[in-house]
C-alpha cells in the first residue's frame, strides 16, 4: 500500500503554484506589491486567490480519497490478501 501523503510530482507543483498565487493575492490586497495605476487591484487579487484555490484542490482531493481508502477498504472493494 502506498503512503497516503505521497503525491505525484504534477500535483505537488500545482499546489506550490497555487500557494504562490494566494501569496500574490495577499501581497496585492495589502499594497505590498506595486502595480500600474490603471490596474484594478481587488479584481486581480480575487482572480489570483480563486486560481490558487483551484490549483490546490487536486492535492486535497487526492489525499482525502487515499485516506478514505485506507480507513475503510471494504467500501472500495479492496480486500486484504494476507490470508
Amino acid at each position: 500500500m502506498q503512503s497516503v501523503a505521497r503525491l505525484p510530482r504534477l500535483v505537488v507543483v500545482a499546489e506550490a503554484i497555487g500557494g504562490l498565487l494566494i501569496l500574490g493575492a495577499l501581497l496585492l490586497i495589502n499594497h505590498w506589491l506595486p502595480l500600474p495605476a490603471q490596474t484594478e487591484v481587488r479584481t486581480l487579487a480575487t482572480v489570483l486567490f480563486i486560481g490558487g484555490v483551484l490549483l490546490m484542490l487536486p492535492a486535497a482531493w487526492l489525499m482525502m480519497w487515499r485516506t478514505a481508502q485506507a480507513i475503510a477498504p471494504q467500501l472500495f472493494n479492496h480486500t486484504d490478501k494476507k490470508r
